[in-house]
């Protein structure tokens, strides 16, 4: 399986952005629990730029295409950068 079936291979970019931003955050007075809701929403935020800059969205199917895109690529990056983000954490811990 190859994560460009899921996240377009021009937004995979965005994964070690969100990364990074995730680190910002958490040494910011931002608590930990909504570090991953804040990345979620930077992450589609910036998703709908690139889609909206990419793409004629001019009817009806086209907005919500372009909507649903942005969204769920956006929690697909976000959900990656945290993904590789708790691996690194617990990679660290000895049990």
């Amino acid at each position: 399986m190859d994560i460009t079936e899921y996240i377009k291979p021009e937004l995979l970019i965005l994964v070690p952005v969100m990364y990074l931003i995730g680190i910002g955050l958490k040494k910011s007075k931002i608590k930990d629990k909504y570090i991953p809701l804040c990345l979620g929403s930077i992450a589609v935020l910036l998703s709908v730029i690139w889609i909206l800059s990419t793409q004629n969205v001019i009817e009806g199917k086209e907005i919500f295409a372009a909507i649903f895109t942005a969204v769920t690529q956006g929690v697909l990056t976000a959900g990656a950068s945290v993904y590789i983000s708790q691996l690194k954490i617990q990679s660290k811990k000895e049990e």
